[in-house]
Formats: structure tokens, sequence, C-alpha cells
């Protein structure tokens, strides 16, 4: 699975996130170190919370959405 997470400091729904997907390697970007606002809102123009995850260059959305996710797609080491 490829996975990728935006994340900012002190997000307490980017730590579960990270939790979640730390079994499948995800890529982790942080706000102000590896993108700013600007680059985000270009990838999410319509997002309004932290994290945003992206599965398999699907957007996910944010953590309720990645926990919905997970319950329809159960991801294995050959998914």
């Amino acid at each position: 699975m490829d996975a990728t997470i935006y994340t900012k400091e002190n997000c307490v729904y980017c730590t579960r996130a990270k939790a979640v997907l730390e079994p499948y390697n995800p890529k982790i970007l942080k706000l102000d170190e590896d993108f700013n606002r600007e680059q985000f809102f270009e990838v999410f123009p319509t997002a309004k919370t932290f994290p945003q995850i992206i599965i398999n260059g699907e957007k996910i959305g944010g953590f309720t959405e990645l926990e919905q996710w997970m319950a329809f797609n159960k991801p294995d080491d050959s998914f």
C-alpha cells in the first residue's frame, strides 16, 4: 500500500493516523517542513482539517475517513 499523510504539529488526529498506517510505512509530510499552506491547498483545495491522507493515489480525507476506509479495505502485505 502506498500511503501519504499530510500532518502538522500538535495534532492528535495526525498522531492517530500515523499509528493506524504505521505497518504500511506511510510517507509523512509535515506542514512548514515539507510543504506550506499554499502547497497544501493546491493538493486539497476543500480541506478544513489535518491530517489529510492519500492511499494508492486516492484522496481519502482525514482521520475519520481513514477509519472508514480501513473498515472496508483490509490491506495486507500484498495489497
